[in-house]
């Protein structure tokens, strides 16, 4: 769909995350603290390297966020479940972009690889979601590769992340 917004600045995520965006039932973003992005730059339901679509993010990084204190006490970094939650919210996303019903749940990840930190001197993390497939059946189910990167610099993948829409039954 040619006409489909692409990208959503965070008041339009936190309509989003309180369930207005795709109606009652359906696929949201959860609320701060847990919701890792401030905006979304991009969504594209032909691209990415597979050519099953992606979407990319970005979360604004301050030294006073909730989980800096308190993880790890004098040695401060973003907990690396934080950044795959944040692929996992945005795979969600995707599927209720794309216009399909149901309450997004993660599912399961394959790999994980870490490569650098999230600290409080980072000043922005990107996120990217690459679809090898997207399931479209009983149950929706999104299929994708992710990537974390701070200021620029991957510092992890995930592979074969899996996320399903459920419907109320």
């Amino acid at each position: 769909m040619a006409d489909r917004q692409s990208s959503f600045d965070y008041e339009e995520i936190l309509s989003c995350a309180r369930g207005e965006m795709f109606g009652d039932g359906n696929a949201q973003l959860p609320l701060p603290p847990m919701l890792m992005l401030h905006r979304i730059t991009n969504a594209d339901e032909t691209g990415g390297p597979h050519e099953k679509g992606c979407i990319r993010a970005e979360f604004d990084i301050t030294d006073d966020l909730w989980f800096f204190p308190c993880h790890f006490l004098g040695d401060p970094v973003m907990p690396g479940c934080l950044g795959l939650d944040a692929l996992w919210q945005l795979t969600g996303f995707y599927l209720g972009w794309l216009g399909e019903p149901g309450k997004g749940r993660a599912i399961a990840t394959g790999e994980v690889k870490f490569k650098g930190m999230i600290t409080p001197e980072t000043k922005l993390v990107e996120y990217g979601i690459d679809f090898k497939r997207v399931m479209r059946g009983r149950l929706v189910l999104g299929i994708a590769d992710g990537w974390v990167k701070a200021d620029g610099e991957v510092v992890f993948t995930a592979n074969d992340l899996k996320v399903g829409l459920f419907k109320a039954s």
